[in-house]
């Protein structure tokens, strides 16, 4: 039991190793009726596993990889049943083998895609420089002020609180205050990405500037799931409506 426990696993892990290139139609399957505590316990571990596997298929699918999901059907049956058309070792070597092919071509992708991002950021920042009002400084942060504001201008360890919008250079919002119920947002101005730390320390209480920040001053080469892909240039709208000096740390006591 637990060496099958064990391999059921790692199919679950890379059993979107394949994907479908049959699109079959099918008639719609009646509505499964659930009406025991049973039926919905049963029925709840059916459906997270679909859902886990219907992950990777889709994933492996933009891959370009072939799918037979009949056999896949076939394997969770019958193994459920305590039956199996293939030794527990063809399991395991089959599926490590699959999934080395997949991590290679999931490396190839994943640096494909960071490549243009970062030549399409690199010809986003060369034209938008030239903009007028757009000013560069020595790291490369380029700034617009949408809105002056008045006084002082925060520290790097000040705490900030803001409205914002984040872009990418195509224009998709992978992020805002207004995506986040539209309340501000406070945070220590160190401890965000240095186009952050950088650009908000060069405004002053009620000011909006526009920001776009290379890759290098942002998240780099790493890629932040579906939302930001890896050597994203990124371009912010950020209002400044407050900033704090840190609390000084309470004195010893005697």
């Amino acid at each position: 039991m637990k060496s099958m426990l064990k391999y059921s696993l790692v199919a679950l892990a890379v059993v979107g190793l394949a994907a479908c290139n049959q699109e079959q139609k099918e008639a719609p399957a009646a509505k499964t009726e659930l009406k025991t505590d049973v039926q919905k316990q049963g029925y709840g571990i059916g459906a997270s596993v679909g859902r886990y596997v219907a992950q990777h298929v889709k994933e492996q699918q933009s891959l370009g990889f072939d799918v037979d999901k009949n056999a896949i059907v076939a394997g969770f049956k019958e193994s459920l049943d305590g039956k199996s058309a293939m030794t527990d070792e063809e399991i395991k070597s089959t599926l490590e083998a699959l999934d080395k092919v997949v991590g290679e071509k999931r490396a190839a992708k994943v640096k494909e895609v960071a490549d243009k991002n970062l030549a399409d950021g690199k010809a986003y920042l060369e034209k938008n420089k030239a903009k007028e009002g757009v000013v560069t400084t020595e790291s490369g942060l380029q700034y617009e002020v949408l809105q002056a504001g008045e006084g002082d201008k925060p520290k790097a360890e000040d705490t900030v609180k803001v409205k914002y919008k984040g872009m990418l250079i195509d224009g998709t919002v992978f992020d805002s205050t207004e995506k986040n119920g539209g309340e501000p947002i406070e945070f220590p101005l160190n401890r965000v990405i240095a186009g952050w730390t950088e650009g908000l320390q060069l405004m002053s209480k009620g000011a909006k500037y526009r920001f776009v920040i290379p890759s290098a001053l942002a998240y780099g080469d790493r890629d932040m799931g579906d939302v930001i892909p890896a050597n994203s240039t990124l371009v912010f709208e950020v209002e400044l409506l407050d900033f704090k000096a840190p609390e000084a740390a309470p004195a010893a006591s005697k």
